[in-house]
């Protein structure tokens, strides 16, 4: 499996602590200095079944330069909401876990990484 990782982020810290423990293999994609592309963040919103607003930190000041809260969320500008997280990617929640059976999870909850490691042993 694949964690994008904040290294900063307490969440990302508790994924791979859980990992860890569980003996789980995982590869870090440090996500705030290797951004994706728009093509691969799309490829995992498709594995997330999520649409790009499920996954924005709105929050985040970078949010906040762009009105990003006031942003349609409609499939005509899921596009832009790609877009600025391609560009500014603290806007992207994290952790992000790529599973290698082609899933995908937003592991912020001890459930999301109970069901990672579940779905990684089988």
């Amino acid at each position: 499996m694949e964690l994008w990782n904040n290294p900063s982020c307490s969440k990302c810290a508790g994924a791979r602590n859980t990992l860890d423990e569980a003996r789980v293999p995982y590869r870090l994609r440090a996500y705030l200095e290797q951004s994706p592309t728009a093509a691969e963040l799309t490829e995992v919103l498709r594995r997330l079944d999520a649409q790009p607003w499920d996954i924005c930190r709105t929050g985040e000041p970078a949010a906040a330069t762009r009105g990003m809260a006031q942003w349609p969320r409609d499939e005509a500008n899921a596009h832009r909401w790609i877009e600025a997280m391609v560009e500014a990617p603290e806007l992207i929640q994290r952790p992000i876990l790529l599973l290698d059976d082609g899933s995908a999870l937003v592991g912020r909850t001890p459930e999301a990484l109970a069901e990672a490691i579940r779905r990684s042993a089988g």
